[in-house]
């Protein structure tokens, strides 16, 4: 069953080695993201599942101590997805930043295992995959990396959408509640449209979490360079 689960952005920003200079400028999220981990450890779990979008040839299983890189973002940085034998692939971004996440704050709670998820995957299976997930293990906790739209100003990745301010509103909201029927209520068309990467992950989480009773709470949302980013902890 599930017992907690942290929800973190996944820019590589994230990490301040590849921000440099920029590195305050996420400073709040980071804190964030270390807070809601600490809820994970509190939960005591037997396992630990992080879940991000992923491209092709990145989706599926990731087993523990698999690597990832930041070279692609001009930074010689390497980092290891929890302890183990790794996988023969390297972790796609959103895994990479989460390991780092785990690295930061010394993760050794329990086992950890990674999921690359296809962004288009369609909600019903997102959450079949979730519900799968609960039920691998007594206390399964829950790491979903995943960033809102892309389109929230004039200079963001996806430009301006007007929609973007409500998706991402609506988005927090589930998230901050715990509440997975709005999380399953997202539009994949729409998410696609505004470049929302994370919503399969978010949908997983929500099958994961059907009939665990988890209470949430936001710890950060914001936009900035134009992206919605969101930190929240369930337990």
């Amino acid at each position: 069953m599930l017992v907690a689960a942290a929800v973190c952005p996944c820019p590589p920003l994230l990490v301040p080695a590849v921000a440099a200079g920029a590195a305050s400028e996420l400073a709040d999220a980071r804190t964030a993201c270390s807070d809601a981990l600490g809820v994970l450890a509190a939960s005591r779990p037997d396992r630990l599942v992080v879940v991000g979008p992923a491209g092709e040839g990145a989706r599926g299983v990731h087993p523990a101590g698999t690597a990832g890189s930041f070279a692609g973002f001009g930074v010689d940085l390497t980092v290891r997805l929890g302890s183990g034998p790794g996988g023969d692939r390297p972790l796609p971004a959103s895994l990479a930043v989460a390991a780092w996440l785990l690295e930061h704050t010394r993760w050794a709670d329990a086992p950890v295992e990674g999921l690359g998820v296809d962004e288009s995957l369609e909600p019903a299976r997102c959450a079949a995959t979730g519900r799968e997930i609960g039920a691998s293990a007594e206390r399964v906790a829950l790491l979903v990396m995943g960033d809102g739209s892309a389109c929230r100003m004039v200079k963001a990745p996806g430009y301006l959408d007007e929609r973007a301010e409500g998706f991402d509103a609506e988005a927090a909201r589930a998230l901050g509640a715990a509440d997975p029927a709005a999380l399953l209520a997202l539009d994949p068309g729409l998410a696609h449209e505004l470049k929302a990467a994370g919503r399969a992950p978010w949908q997983v989480l929500a099958g994961a979490a059907e009939g665990a009773g988890l209470e949430g709470r936001l710890l950060y949302e914001d936009a900035p360079y134009g992206v919605g980013y969101v930190v929240a902890a369930w337990s």
